[in-house]
């Protein structure tokens, strides 16, 4: 993975190989990320994305594998408990032109991915909802 960063901006590209959640989390401790989005394209071979169900306060994993190309990956990059957090959705079209997508628990990229990191100063952190089970916005 190799990044740079000019102001409010950081373009990334993570290398075949390379887990795109684990690398944007590297990102994120380096520059103490602390509120951002997150928008990229890539090439992946190996991904799991799920689907939550809230009455459930479970998630539902769907695993892939062979080439396919990432159509939309984006999401909020912030903190929780004082470490990064990521929360991304991706969809992705395999050879045959269909797509599947959800909560991205991980992918690893078979060619490249290419990403923009938008900064922004705002006090966005995490918090464990009991409601849903999830790790929502902490706005005050």
């Amino acid at each position: 993975m190799r990044y740079t960063r000019k102001d409010d901006i950081i373009v990334a590209r993570i290398d075949r190989g390379e887990e795109i959640v684990e690398e944007v989390k590297k990102i994120a401790e380096a520059e103490d990320i602390t509120f951002g989005y997150m928008n990229a394209i890539a090439a992946i071979d190996d991904f799991c994305v799920c689907v939550y169900s809230v009455e459930e306060k479970k998630f539902y994993d769907h695993n892939y594998n062979g080439p396919y190309e990432v159509v939309s990956l984006g999401g909020p990059i912030n903190k929780m408990n004082g470490q990064p957090y990521v929360h991304f959705h991706l969809s992705a079209a395999s050879a045959e032109g269909n797509v599947v997508g959800g909560h991205l628990k991980y992918a690893r990229v078979s060619g490249t991915c290419e990403m923009f990191i938008v900064l922004k100063d705002i006090p966005v952190t995490r918090v464990y909802d009991e409601e849903t089970g999830l790790n929502i916005f902490d706005i005050e």
